[in-house]
């Protein structure tokens, strides 16, 4: 196996080339490499398995979110943006929430600081001091925290991937400037709970009980190193007292991988001790 370097712009691309013989590529090669990447590799659904794997071993990235809601004919987005560490699975977004009919902002953007089975809230509003952030356990709520704060925790929704039962391989593209391979397909809640790490199998298995259908469909863009640059998946979950489905759609992008990370988790004192409604987004 001969392993080569190639410089792109989303960073250094490793590609194996397997060598059958002296001699025989030099013609032709190049007409069968460009097949192959136009096929995919041979098994979607496993190298899926592994894109969380992917992001443990780039270490960190910045992270962009939106999160599409729309039920009773109302749509709104929440949009989002910060940096997260895959090894630690901490991470820290600001969360920008939609305007009034108006044009006037409604709140103050949000400061979510996301950790194993927690997630920290400060501006959440609804009476909660300004100076005080709000402690959520994520596995107590009915959909783990793919959708509660308003953007999915950039780890958990990697890890979603591991259930992943159907894909197929869609095609190569570009994301934000760099090649990558297209799939598209379903993962099933509770079989990516049972593959989880430890950080994530609690909130995943309460998102597979909590959610109207524990099937996700996704699509989603790997680099040449199989890392996510690129996450959509569309949640169906039921709206608390109302009763009313809501269609949720996800996306995730990433990228500067190997960017500084720095959380600090609030201090005890700092915690607002009041009880926060959990069966709706930070809206």
């Amino acid at each position: 196996m001969d392993r080569r370097q190639h410089r792109t712009a989303g960073g250094t691309v490793v590609a194996a080339v397997m060598l059958v013989g002296p001699g025989v590529c030099a013609t032709g090669c190049a007409g069968s490499d460009a097949a192959a990447d136009a096929r995919g590799p041979a098994d979607p659904v496993t190298t899926l398995h592994r894109a969380a794997d992917a992001l443990r071993t780039a270490g960190s990235s910045r992270v962009g979110t939106s999160m599409e809601m729309a039920t009773g004919g109302t749509r709104v987005t929440i949009r989002g943006k910060g940096r997260y560490d895959y090894r630690r699975q901490v991470g820290q977004l600001t969360v920008v929430l939609p305007q009034d009919p108006t044009g006037a902002a409604e709140h103050r953007p949000i400061t979510e600081l996301l950790a194993p089975g927690a997630l920290y809230m400060k501006n959440r509003g609804a009476g909660v001091p300004t100076d005080k952030w709000v402690r959520v356990d994520t596995a107590t709520l009915s959909d783990g925290n793919l959708v509660t704060g308003g953007a999915t925790d950039p780890y958990a929704a990697a890890e979603l991937l591991r259930g992943t039962r159907t894909a197929t391989y869609v095609g190569l593209t570009e994301v934000g400037g760099t090649a990558v391979r297209h799939y598209r397909g379903t993962a099933d809640l509770a079989a990516a709970a049972r593959a989880a790490s430890a950080g994530n199998r609690a909130t995943l298995a309460a998102a597979a009980k909590g959610f109207a259908k524990a099937e996700v469909p996704f699509d989603v863009y790997l680099d040449e190193q199989g890392r996510i640059r690129k996450l959509r998946q569309r949640f169906s979950f039921v709206n608390g007292q109302q009763k009313t489905p809501v269609a949720v759609a996800s996306t995730t992008l990433l990228y500067d991988f190997g960017a500084d990370v720095e959380v600090k988790l609030p201090r005890p004192r700092d915690i607002y001790a009041g009880r926060i409604a959990e069966d709706q987004p930070a809206n």
